[in-house]
Parts: C-alpha cells; structure tokens; sequence
C-alpha cells in the first residue's frame, strides 16, 4: 500500500512539473549544464524538444574529457536548437586552454541571437594565453563576466582593446593582464563601451606600470588586487560609487560626484 501512494505522489509530482509553462521549465533548467537539459528529451513526449527552445545555455567542458568532445557537442547542440529562438544568457565554461576559432564559433551562434548576458569562465590555464575583446561584436549584449581560474598565481592571460559594445552596461574581469593595442597604457580598453555604467577588476595587472580609466557614464567602480599595478588614474565624472579592497597601487581619483566609497 505504501508503494502504491509513493507511486502516485511521485506522479502527481512529475505531472505537476510537466504541467509547468516552458519559460519556468527553461528557468529551472537554467541552473544545469545543457548536458542534463538535453537528459530530459527521454522523460516523455512534453520534455523531447523542450531543451531546444531554451533561451538560457549553460555549456561546460568539466563532464568531457577532451575539448574536441567537448566541441562535437556544441556543435550538436547549436545544430538542433531552435534556430528562431533567442540566446538571453551564455554560460561558456572551459578547462584547459580552448582556440580561439571555437571560441569565436560560439560567440558569434550567441550574438547574431542577440544574447544579453554572457558569462565565460576558464579554469586551469596554465599557460600564456591572448584573448582578443575583438572577438566580443554584438548590439545586444549587455552584460560581461570573464574569469580565468589558474593553477599559479602569475597573470598571464592578456586581453586586448574591446570592440564596439554600445550596449554594454556591467563589465566583469577577473584574473586578467589589460592590454591596449595601440599605445600599451590601457587607456581606451573601455573607451568603446559607450554606456558602461558598471565596472569590476578583481586579480588584474597590466603590461605598463599604470592603468589608466577614463568613462563619462560610470556609475559603478570596484578594483581588487592590484598587486601588478603601481598606478591606478580613475577619472569618471559621474561615478557615484568606487570600492577598493586589497590593492597596493597608488589611486589617482577624479569623481566628482562620488557619494560612496569603500576601501
């Protein structure tokens, strides 16, 4: 008797789930790799193309043991999702170091659907690594998040000048070396993202000794270590709030509407 009803709860709960519009489905699916969303395409008729028109891509290398097992998936995945439907946010995570023909790949799949929000993480680099900005080119996006996990502490990973983002808002680096293309100072790697508001270092360096950042419409600035830089210019006439934790460099700052600020 007691298997019985645990059958039944267990279906009524499996029917309320399928029961749930695709847009909350999509959400809770979210929070997993594609790997497990596509799992559910066996469930039942409701669940076998559920994962195609998902609006959220969550894709990692952790569950694959090699990076071309890892792209033959991405390329299954982009080939049988909805092509009429949008990309809201990509999660891009790697372990190891990926080219950047398959990086580019799956960038440009996510701008030319107009994705918003792009999150890309690497972990274990573990040696140099060139990451041009160039490759970021979309009227959609509106916010970026790049994190480079290493097994040493060295800054090796260096980012080169940004393309046009005229929608970027909320920029997010960690564990990166800025570099300017042209003058090696830095100081127009943000220049191009005309209405950054919201900017985050943490673990940053520089190939110069300085690091220089100048922005009309930055609301919002955090810098954490420092360490590599021995000069920090900020001049930002809008900036309202500025956060400095664990930071040794020298701060030059011009804000001045500046009302809050956290060192």
């Amino acid at each position: 008797m007691d298997s019985r009803c645990g059958k039944m709860r267990m279906n009524v709960e499996g029917d309320r789930l399928s029961n749930l519009p695709d847009e909350l489905i999509h959400k809770i699916l979210s929070f997993r790799p594609i790997r497990d969303a596509i799992g559910t395409s066996v469930l039942s008729s409701r669940w076998r193309f559920i994962w195609t028109s998902m609006p959220y891509l969550n894709l990692s290398s952790e569950d694959f043991y090699t990076l071309p097992k890892f792209s033959k998936f991405v390329t299954h995945v982009l080939s049988r999702r909805n092509n009429l439907t949008e990309v809201y946010s990509l999660k891009l995570t790697f372990r190891g170091k990926a080219s950047q023909v398959f990086v580019k790949r799956i960038l440009n799949y996510a701008f030319s659907h107009n994705v918003q929000q792009l999150n890309m993480v690497w972990m274990d680099v573990n040696s140099n690594m060139t990451f041009p900005l160039s490759l970021f080119s979309s009227k959609s996006l509106n916010s970026l998040t790049m994190q480079i996990v290493k097994r040493n502490h060295l800054m090796e990973t260096c980012l080169t000048s940004i393309s046009e983002l005229p929608t970027l808002t909320t920029l997010d680096l960690h564990s990166v070396t800025l570099c300017d293309d042209e003058d090696d100072k830095c100081s127009g790697i943000f220049s191009k993202c005309a209405n950054l508001k919201n900017l985050t270092l943490r673990d940053f360096a520089t190939e110069s000794d300085g690091l220089s950042i100048f922005h009309p419409r930055f609301a919002n600035l955090t810098l954490e270590n420092d360490n590599f830089v021995k000069v920090v210019n900020v001049i930002a006439p809008q900036l309202e709030n500025l956060t400095i934790r664990y930071c040794r460099a020298e701060h030059v700052i011009s804000s001045p509407h500046l009302a809050s600020f956290l060192y």
